[in-house]
């Protein structure tokens, strides 16, 4: 049920969900996902809900200890683990952190040997940064342990799989997101002595051997890093975007979706950075700023489109001015506008609520931007199994009351559709009542698709009211990088 109610509201939060290289997950062993973490509770639901395997669940303790949610998570045996940063606010001591976060890896473990998808951060928090942050040992550690769990039960091992999870404004309502699963690391039996085998036989955690878990954790950032965005700066990733944008057009076209635009960029940043060093001796993972002339014009062109709230996208066909209306969707975007307009009672008894405790949390949680999308999701999640069974009662009650006015006005008289007794009147108001929560899905799918109408519109607007002095200034740059691309392809 979980399952299906997140998929759902994913489909609503974002404009466009892309997962790509599933098959690269074998289906007779278990695997632990490792990503970049920016987008709080999002992250770990993007790679969960596109995995083909059932997933065993570690999250900061906190998540099983607050009211409401805490009941789910631990309906959904979600394993909580102490980071540093709780353990240093107070609340239990080192020894107990220790003991309950080993208990929590070894139940992940044990998961994970079974065959179970598992998801760990390498980074330990969620953040800003537009590069990777120090690498920590807690997903080496457990996948380890579920290798020796494994190997004891005469199972194969697990693998770990680094994850590019890109996001174009994490923030944003209805953006767009790639989850991109990248080549496995297999785990081999040399790193996995009997000594932890014996160890973990009997259901107790034990750690694994150090120098195994700094070689797997050397590889996995070798093979992670280049999945994140992994530049200096959130400005000069967007001047690599926009760099994208301007060489597809050059090529043909614009990109035909967000993958396609992480992966130009992605060209440009292999051919112009000067990576950072991510050998075991160095922690610091933030890549050099890139001095290619390029890419500085290209910085500061995006930023003239970033702040007048526009980015690449907003390039006609031939990357040398801002596009104007595309007239073909008017008809599709006035049909679909029209269907919620339709619906907006039903929209403002049953979403909007939602919509304004997720805006409220969103806005005023001190865990930062990245925290911000997490809240909504939960206001969504829960509003839809709180708020909707109350709104679907308020609807019903409407209706019934109302029924005499609908009926003049219809000729059908909604009540006695099944006959004309009390009993008869009982069963369509329930059967009225469960058919209001589809419908209130229905309408927040089309309030998602009017939105998408009003971004639309509210970028022509914005297109068109840039200054004169932006837009020369753009067109300029524009020009120039163009005639360098072209020149020096």
């Amino acid at each position: 049920v979980i399952y299906w109610i997140c998929n759902r509201i994913s489909r609503v939060q974002f404009a466009s969900l892309e997962a790509t290289g599933m098959e690269r997950i074998p289906n007779d062993r278990g695997s632990l996902c490792c990503a970049w973490h920016t987008n709080g509770l999002l992250d770990a639901l993007q790679i969960t809900l596109n995995h083909p395997q059932y997933f065993v669940l570690g999250a900061r303790h906190d998540l099983v200890t607050r009211p409401i949610l805490g009941w789910w998570t631990r309906k959904m045996a979600v394993q909580p683990v102490v980071r540093k940063a709780e353990l240093l606010r107070g609340g239990c001591s080192e020894e107990e952190a220790n003991f309950l976060n080993g208990r929590s890896l070894m139940t992940l473990a044990s998961g994970i040997a079974k065959g179970y998808g598992c998801v760990l951060f390498p980074e330990g928090t969620s953040h800003n940064q537009s590069f990777m942050l120090r690498f920590r040992t807690g997903p080496m550690r457990t996948v380890l342990a579920a290798a020796a769990i494994a190997s004891a039960s005469e199972e194969k091992l697990p693998v770990l799989i680094p994850i590019g999870l890109h996001f174009r404004q994490r923030e944003y309502f209805r953006t767009d997101v790639w989850v991109e699963y990248g080549e496995p690391i297999e785990v081999s039996e040399e790193e996995v002595p009997q000594n932890l085998i014996d160890a973990v036989a009997d259901g107790t955690w034990s750690e694994p051997p150090a120098e195994s878990v700094f070689r797997l954790r050397d590889k996995l950032r070798q093979d992670l890093v280049p999945l994140s965005p992994n530049v200096s700066t959130w400005q000069e990733y967007r001047a690599l975007l926009l760099l994208g944008h301007i060489q597809a057009r050059i090529s043909g076209g614009p990109p035909k979706s967000w993958s396609e635009e992480v992966k130009l960029a992605r060209e440009f940043r292999s051919k112009f950075s000067k990576t950072a060093d991510i050998s075991d001796d160095n922690d610091n993972l933030e890549p050099y700023e890139i001095k290619d002339q390029l890419v500085v014009k290209a910085k500061t062109a995006a930023e003239i489109l970033h702040r007048n709230g526009l980015d690449g996208r907003d390039l006609d066909t031939s990357s040398t001015k801002l596009r104007g209306v595309k007239v073909h969707k008017l008809p599709l975007s006035m049909l679909r506008t029209g269907l919620f307009i339709g619906l907006i009672p039903v929209f403002l008894i049953s979403l909007l609520p939602q919509m304004v405790l997720g805006r409220v949390l969103g806005d005023s949680t001190d865990e930062g931007v990245d925290a911000r999308t997490s809240y909504q999701f939960l206001a969504a999640m829960f509003g839809s199994i709180i708020i909707w069974p109350a709104s679907s009662t308020i609807i019903t009650a409407i209706l019934f009351w109302q029924s005499g006015e609908i009926s003049e006005i219809t000729g059908f008289d909604w009540t006695i559709m099944l006959g004309d007794t009390y009993f008869y009147t009982a069963i369509a108001c329930v059967l009225l009542w469960f058919a209001i929560f589809p419908l209130s899905l229905l309408t927040g799918r089309l309030f998602s698709f009017a939105w998408d109408d009003y971004v639309s519109f509210r970028g022509v607007i914005r297109r068109l009211r840039i200054t004169k002095n932006d837009r020369q200034k753009l067109t300029n740059l524009i020009l120039e990088i163009k005639q360098e691309m072209i020149k020096n392809p």
